[in-house]
């Protein structure tokens, strides 16, 4: 849609004439020339974005140039990535457009570093993996922003799983801290060496690496797991490549999974997987 920009008029192809000499579109005209669909329109009507300058008695709508010339401001603004609350806020006059567009680009400044942080970690993780080197926790989740898995964590673990292991986080110092990830780190090299020698993951020495894993989890989680959690962690280890390459791989991680298992149905009365 294009308008005049010394006068904010919409052209003359755009000119359909209503009521009373009034010109105005119907609302498939605006979808097909705006590429957006009914559906969006209606609801940016509902939000009180741009609402139609009137509605027929059959439920058609249609769009004055007032209307379009909003609308247009909206597509402009959209462009730019701003969110609809902003758009609403910037046209309402609650706040100015230079002030709408200057929020914005803080937020997608410090949206750049985030992923400049991501990447510079990813990359770190991709060299480790590639060079067979053992990641600590820290640097396994390093490239991820573990607030968007809350969600996840509480759906398959359930709520006091996450709020433990934040607690947990929360309150320990950096020496405490570091310690855990010493931690992490020696036990998950001894499951990655014993499956990277072929040990039966019913040996003893095996086993004895998934208690220390045991106990290692539930100081990360903040209580020690139930077998069902338990047993879904390793599930996540083989379904999941960025714990598998913690492993050195797929074949690594299954294999660890089945010494858990054991463990499990030794230690917690979990039920064996057949797999």
């Amino acid at each position: 849609m294009r308008r005049n920009p010394a006068t904010g008029a919409v052209p003359g192809p755009w000119r359909a004439a209503g009521a009373a000499g009034a010109h105005e579109w119907p609302i498939r005209e605006v979808a097909r020339a705006t590429g957006l669909t009914s559906r969006a329109l209606r609801h940016y009507e509902q939000i009180g974005l741009v609402r139609p300058s009137r509605v027929a008695a059959n439920g058609y709508r249609f769009y004055g140039e007032a209307e379009l010339s909003r609308l247009y401001r909206v597509l402009s603004l959209r462009a730019l990535e701003l969110p609809l609350a902003s758009i609403q806020r910037a046209l309402d006059d609650e706040q100015s457009l230079e002030e709408a567009i200057a929020a914005h680009l803080v937020s997608l400044e410090v949206q750049r570093e985030r992923t400049n942080r991501q990447i510079t970690a990813a990359r770190q993780t991709l060299d480790a993996v590639q060079k067979g080197r053992t990641m600590s926790i820290d640097e396994m989740f390093a490239s991820f922003d573990n607030s968007q898995y809350e969600r996840e964590v509480r759906e398959r673990w359930g709520d006091e799983a996450w709020e433990g292991s934040a607690r947990a986080r929360e309150t320990r110092s950096d020496a405490e801290r570091d310690a855990a990830d010493a931690l992490g780190t020696e036990v998950n090299a001894a499951l990655r060496a014993f499956a990277e020698a072929g040990l039966a993951p019913d040996a003893e020495a095996f086993q004895a690496a998934v208690a220390a894993h045991y106990g290692w989890v539930a100081g990360h989680w903040g209580r020690p797991p139930e077998a069902e959690g338990y047993a879904g962690l390793a599930q996540l280890y083989v379904a999941d490549a960025r714990f598998a390459a913690v492993y050195g791989g797929a074949a690594n991680a299954q294999v660890i999974q089945r010494a858990i298992e054991c463990w499990i149905g030794a230690n917690l009365g979990g039920a064996e997987s057949s797999a």
